[in-house]
């Protein structure tokens, strides 16, 4: 179990909360929470690679804040049942999913390099570190997108396929009373027991990869949320 945890810090950059961790080892108990509705983008901000843009900025004298203001699209991340919201949907472009965010560059985001001896070179290193920074927020809000657009095609599936599994359990037990009955060969049993199965099978192929899409979300959020704080607004 400690060595689960170890695994998981090191997945997501960071100590898992305790209370997002399973007490027991039921299947439903291990399972990760789905991130609440109404999420705000703000989370993003505890991401390792957006944390890091943000020193890189820092360290070329610029205001974060400021630059959050510019180029952090500030929006709710999901909708209901840990699906994507239409904001953050709207944030790329359908077809090319090209990023679609305008960002204000009206505000004063540099000091002007007061404290460098160079202007020039100043100026240039400040114009890739923001360049930077914009392509690592883009990233963040990417994943974010995908994980959660993933989820919901995942949710329809595991629907579907839970209906056809009992289809096939019941083509199952009614082919056996039909043998049972010398109406049916048992050929016909083997071919709906195959049947069952192979849908058995799918769902828990299905159901796996529902657990691994809570682990991709987990770790695009940057290692979880927490209630209330980052709800938006």
């Amino acid at each position: 179990m400690e060595q689960d945890r170890n695994a998981l810090a090191l997945l997501v950059g960071a100590t898992p909360p305790a209370e997002l961790l399973p007490t027991t080892t039921t299947v439903d108990a291990a399972q990760l929470l789905v991130p609440p509705a109404g999420l705000s983008s703000n989370v993003l901000q505890q991401r390792p690679d957006v944390r890091a843009a943000e020193h890189a900025l820092r360290a070329s004298n610029a205001d974060i804040g400021a630059a959050r203001a510019a180029f952090f699209p500030r929006i709710a991340l999901t909708a209901s049942a840990g699906t994507a919201s239409s904001t953050l949907s709207g944030l790329f472009t359908s077809g090319s999913k090209a990023w679609s965010f305008a960002p204000s560059i009206s505000v004063p985001i540099f000091d002007g390099g007061a404290n460098r001896s160079n202007l020039k070179v100043a100026e240039a290193q400040q114009k890739i570190q923001l360049a930077t920074y914009e392509k690592t927020v883009q990233t963040a809000f990417r994943e974010v997108a995908d994980a959660l657009a993933e989820r919901r095609t995942l949710a329809e599936r595991l629907d579907a396929q839970r209906s056809l599994l009992g289809a096939t359990s019941r083509s199952f037990e009614l082919s056996q009373s039909l043998f049972r009955s010398g109406a049916s060969s048992f050929l016909d049993v083997l071919d709906a027991q195959r049947a069952h199965y192979a849908a058995q099978q799918t769902l828990i192929g299905l159901q796996l990869t529902e657990q691994t899409n809570r682990l991709t979300i987990y770790k695009t959020l940057g290692g979880g949320w927490s209630e209330g704080v980052d709800k938006n607004g």
